[in-house]
């Protein structure tokens, strides 16, 4: 699973026919964070539609620099922009599902989920302070693992990332030395480790590489089998990636106020610590309005029909009134070239 690329052909046998569906493809790129489960809704929506979506993995960083481009339809990102960054830019953002982000591990003998964590510990690790799996610290948190004295062998994202964002804006609010040395963004220069391409290539390098540690959306750990850490969140209770912890964290998101939320570090004893909400981003005034009509009936397909789908591959479906929401923002924001609405249903 090197890379999402995602391509539904319907079979046409007249010329015409085939430059009837063309038309309606729909082209996007960005987060490799949602990649899965764009996958899969992109597969069954070509099944009932016959209309492709094309889907390009390359990190949240290239999704919005090819979204201003308008190389594509649409763009995708976990690191969200600022209501007023958005309105400098003339786009659109909103969201689609939510999802986790784990550290995972390669530690001989070691299974998923037994190892326990702290932030403050985590942090130390990035920052190159923690190098071996048997510093006290670790073992302080895990006193009936048989830790090897082994040097850990960091890895992190190579390019600009929405999941590098969750992650390092997670380590600035649970540690003031990560806060001031790195800080939190797409890309920070790193202290430590070596770098993978997107979530695919972090979760190959550590699958593959002894006593590693990384970090990635939870569906990229089960997928390919990694193990992952739990994590003490802001109660003080070790807890388990999953389902029912991204909702825990996400109870918490006023999306009322606006859809820029960050969900790490949440309170409430279920929640996961870093727990993130992917976006898509999209022009607000749009050149072509087939084709921006064509991604919003892809999406308003996927919010009635993909929750399952979301949530067989770990990912939380967002609330129905948050969907209306959404609904009522494309109705509102999004506009064709003559100032009228895009319709989309």
């Amino acid at each position: 699973m090197n890379r999402f690329v995602f391509r539904a052909v319907a079979a046409c046998a007249m010329a015409a026919t085939v430059g009837a569906v063309a038309a309606q493809d729909v082209n996007g790129a960005g987060a490799s964070f949602p990649a899965p489960v764009y996958a899969k809704w992109a597969s069954d929506y070509h099944a009932a539609t016959q209309v492709r979506i094309n889907y390009q993995s390359v990190g949240s960083g290239a999704g919005l620099r090819q979204i201003e481009a308008k190389t594509v339809d649409f763009g995708a990102s976990d690191a969200p922009l600022k209501d007023d960054v958005l309105q400098s830019k003339g786009l659109v953002q909103f969201p689609t599902v939510i999802g986790g982000i784990v550290p995972v591990v390669n530690i001989k003998g070691v299974e998923p989920g037994k190892l326990r964590l702290t932030g403050e510990v985590l942090a130390n690790i990035y920052l190159g302070k923690i190098e071996k799996w048997s510093d006290a610290s670790i073992k302080a948190l895990n006193p009936d693992l048989a830790l090897p004295d082994d040097k850990i062998a960091v890895v992190r994202r190579a390019d600009g990332s929405g999941t590098t964002f969750g992650f390092t804006n997670y380590l600035s609010q649970v540690s003031e030395a990560w806060k001031t040395q790195v800080g939190e963004g797409s890309a920070v220069k790193w202290p430590t480790g070596s770098g993978g391409k997107g979530n695919e290539g972090v979760a190959a390098f550590v699958s593959r590489l002894p006593s590693s540690i990384g970090y990635v959306e939870y569906a990229y750990a089960k997928q390919n089998k990694i193990s992952y850490a739990q994590l003490q969140n802001k109660d003080g209770q070790f807890v388990h990636p999953g389902e029912e912890s991204f909702k825990a964290a996400a109870a918490g998101a006023d999306w009322q106020n606006s859809f820029y939320q960050v969900l790490n570090n949440k309170p409430g004893a279920a929640s996961w610590p870093i727990t993130t909400t992917t976006y898509i981003l999209m022009h607000a005034k749009q050149d072509k309005a087939d084709k921006a009509a064509a991604a919003l009936k892809f999406f308003d397909w996927a919010y009635q029909n993909g929750d399952a789908a979301a949530a067989k591959l770990d990912y939380v479906a967002l609330p129905q009134s948050v969907k209306d929401m959404i609904r009522k923002q494309w109705s509102e924001a999004i506009k064709d070239a003559s100032g009228n609405a895009i319709q989309w249903n």
